[in-house]
């Protein structure tokens, strides 16, 4: 089953998790779609979904984000997966640190995000695992 969308109830979970932990590392497991789809509401140029996630939500995602401390940590493509689901596959993985939990639901949460951005990744992916981590205190 493809997933692209969050839910309130689950970002509730994550910050009573978190309480006050800094900074947060949110892993984002992407798959591409081969074309972009924006079910014929816009109308942009024909793309790929990577040229969406990155030429098109990007920009726009920064643009909503201005002012928040964030930083793009990682992006990797994925060759292979040595452990994992049978049909699990994925494209990239995309890790961004946010100052704070807080910092990346003032984000999203922001009317902005979801006019200007949201249609771009809805666009351009076919399926989406969005997880949060911070680091722990390892054993010594």
């Amino acid at each position: 089953m493809s997933y692209t969308e969050y839910t309130p109830a689950a970002f509730e979970a994550a910050s009573l998790a978190l309480g006050n932990q800094e900074p947060v590392y949110m892993i984002n497991l992407v798959r591409y779609r081969a074309e972009a789809d924006y079910g014929g509401k816009a109308e942009l140029p024909a793309c790929t979904g990577r040229e969406a996630y990155f030429q098109r939500y990007a920009p726009a995602f920064n643009q909503v984000a201005a002012g928040e401390d964030y930083s793009v940590f990682w992006v990797g493509s994925v060759r292979g997966v040595l452990v994992g689901t049978h049909n699990e596959a994925w494209d990239d993985i995309v890790i961004v640190r946010y100052s704070s939990f807080a910092a990346l639901r003032r984000i999203l949460e922001n009317p902005a995000y979801e006019k200007n951005a949201v249609p771009h990744r809805r666009a351009a992916l076919a399926d989406w695992k969005f997880i949060v981590t911070t680091h722990p205190e390892l054993p010594k």
